[in-house]
């Protein structure tokens, strides 16, 4: 799919400029815009952003959050009663499972292997749609954020503002775009 092959070369334009070392942690996440009917395409050349992130001089580490819910469902204790009374469940996501997805994150971006010159790559973004809104996880690993966080995003950026899954209420994030369009000039 030459989309994903064009969105390489964008992200590869832009991890190789230089990175400013001072700026906060929300200003460190590079969120990488797809179109959603795209997301085996990517996941199948995710290798070509690895290899950009290489020849930049970079490091790369991946984070794949796509079994996130399964993950937390299996060790909560009272799973077989939340699927016979599914809303009881929500109080528990809202509770907890951002902050779960938030430390599978967090463990990469903290390994000791880890430092201002990686990029850590989060796949698997759209499995949250329904569960948790990513800008709140997003918000949670901001402090430990030392190179940067690279978000492949399964949706839109129009008008400075994210929409998951191209889901009707987006956000206003102060990430770095990348898109088909040139996004990601800054660094």
């Amino acid at each position: 799919m030459a989309r994903i092959e064009d969105l390489a070369k964008v992200y590869e334009r832009h991890i190789k400029l230089p990175w400013q070392r001072t700026v906060a942690g929300a200003q460190r996440i590079v969120m990488l815009v797809y179109e959603k009917e795209a997301e085996r395409a990517l996941r199948a050349r995710l290798k070509n952003f690895e290899i950009a992130t290489a020849e930049a001089g970079k490091t790369w580490r991946t984070v794949d959050i796509t079994d996130s819910f399964a993950a937390w469902m299996a060790g909560e204790e009272y799973r077989d009663a939340y699927f016979e009374m599914p809303e009881d469940l929500q109080l528990k996501l809202d509770a907890e499972f951002a902050g779960f997805v938030a430390d599978r994150i967090r463990l990469a971006l903290t390994d000791p292997a880890v430092d201002e010159d990686t990029v850590v790559a989060v796949i698997g973004a759209g499995s949250l749609f329904g569960f948790t809104r990513l800008s709140r996880v997003l918000t949670l690993v901001e402090p430990d954020i030392r190179g940067r966080l690279l978000v492949f995003f399964p949706g839109q950026y129009e008008d400075n503002t994210y929409r998951l899954l191209d889901a009707r209420d987006g956000w206003n994030y102060l990430a770095v775009p990348i898109t088909m369009h040139g996004g990601g000039a800054q660094s």
